[in-house]
């Protein structure tokens, strides 16, 4: 079994000696912040302070097993700095209250999971309901689900598509203004105003978008003043086309982006800010594919769950945290019953492990199948809106159904994890790297 062994000198008898010899054991427990395991460090610590209390000889070292690696029990009042404190997190199903704050907190984000329907304006009217929830709630920040004011099939991306403002992607300096009243839709002017009256910062999600005869699935993001500061295109195209088998192409329907996108959220508050946060887009496909074997005469019907998304590329992940510095990840999505269970939670725990970074997702509620056939095929989202810590850990999450996952961010843990284990600074760019208009990583 892999230990740590620590020594305690027989001399620390006197108060400060104890206490300082107590901090130490606390601060190696904690690293990186609360993942080794504790209890066994909490019960020697507490040894320590006995024996020196009673003046009997201190033992010489102490055995922390590494094997659990488990989040121990509340910490005692007084041992670390205040400030050390764990995330803290809340759900909030459709039938409870918000829990209304008198002000904003910096640091706290609400991750909206609601129903999308057939009905546009319902749909729009239930994210502006969620938005005012996670105002409530005292969220600086919000974000939507993929696809939330449109049915998740590309056949009704045409339908329900909107003529969006034109931001310069990746630049985080520009702003839109909707100087044409009539020229966006309804859900780009509901962004805008519910950022207005939140102040609150809104992560649009993604809505179908058409632009110059071309459709794009597109996330807005609004600041607390109504300012549009990010624009950004779903990158990853998803296409394949095998010889005799099947044959998907989703360019076919969709234009790919161009850029990577990321935006500022207080970056003046250096303590309790967010920082630069990266955006990219989920895409997940659970379509039913006909193969024809020619030497049976059969036509079967095989579905096929593929994964081709943003967060399944870490270069893109890499890009946003090393190159542009951000901080947190948001990711809206939308995953099927068959990669949910598989790889939702996963990739979001790798990212946020290679970019040692907050990762953060919301998902569309699951929506039961409806007992007739639709125009559009319907689409069953797994749900699960997930915040994870750059140490990996989910620190908050809910289950398939609709609900608001606010959760507060800590996020003196990305500069505490990047500089424990810096391994930004440990690449080997004699023997690989990651090229872009940017800079090298």
């Amino acid at each position: 079994m892999t230990s740590l062994l620590f020594k305690v000198s027989p001399l620390a008898m006197n108060a400060t000696c104890r206490k300082r010899a107590v901090r130490a054991l606390y601060a190696v427990s904690v690293f990186p912040w609360r993942s080794v395991a504790a209890a066994e460090l909490q019960s020697s610590s507490r040894a320590v302070v006995a024996s020196t209390s009673s003046k009997s000889r201190l033992p010489t070292a102490f055995i922390a097993p590494l094997s659990n690696w488990r989040s121990p029990p509340p910490l005692p009042r007084g041992i670390l700095d205040s400030r050390a404190r764990p995330m803290s997190s809340s759900t909030m199903g459709d039938s409870q209250e918000p829990q209304v704050t008198t002000s904003q907190v910096k640091s706290r984000v609400a991750l909206l999971q609601f129903h999308v329907t057939y009905d546009k304006l319902q749909n729009i009217a239930t994210a502006r309901e969620y938005i005012l929830k996670a105002s409530e709630a005292g969220a600086r920040v919000c974000v939507l689900p993929e696809c939330w004011n449109s049915p998740y099939a590309t056949a009704a991306f045409a339908d329900y598509a909107e003529t969006l403002p034109n931001v310069n992607v990746g630049d985080v300096d520009v702003t839109s203004s909707l100087t044409d009243n009539h020229k966006y839709g309804p859900s780009t002017h509901m962004l805008v105003d519910m950022a207005q009256s939140t102040n609150m910062y809104i992560v649009g999600g993604s809505i179908p978008e058409i632009s110059s005869g071309k459709l794009y699935n597109t996330c807005l993001i609004v600041n607390p003043s109504g300012v549009i500061v990010g624009k950004h295109r779903k990158v990853h195209l998803f296409d394949v086309d095998v010889p005799g088998g099947i044959r998907f192409c989703e360019s076919e329907t969709l234009s790919a982006g161009e850029k990577e996108t990321y935006f500022d959220v207080d970056k003046d508050d250096t303590e309790h800010g967010l920082g630069r946060v990266g955006v990219g887009i989920w895409y997940v496909f659970h379509y039913c594919f006909s193969i024809i074997t020619h030497t049976m005469q059969l036509a079967i019907s095989i579905h096929f769950p593929f994964s081709p998304f943003p967060i399944s590329f870490p270069e893109y992940a890499i890009l946003l945290t090393q190159v542009h510095q951000c901080k947190v990840l948001i990711f809206p999505g939308a995953f099927n019953l068959t990669t949910g269970p598989a790889h939702w939670e996963l990739l979001q725990r790798a990212r946020a492990v290679d970019g040692q970074c907050f990762v953060l997702t919301a998902s569309p509620a699951r929506v039961p199948r409806p007992e007739e056939d639709q125009k559009y095929p319907h689409y069953s989202a797994w749900g699960h809106s997930t915040a994870v810590s750059p140490w990996g850990e989910v620190i908050a999450s809910c289950d398939e159904n609709p609900n608001v996952v606010v959760v507060d961010l800590d996020m003196k843990k990305v500069e505490e994890m990047r500089m424990a284990i810096p391994t930004s600074n440990q690449k080997r760019h004699d023997l690989y790297k990651l090229t872009t208009g940017s800079g090298d990583v």
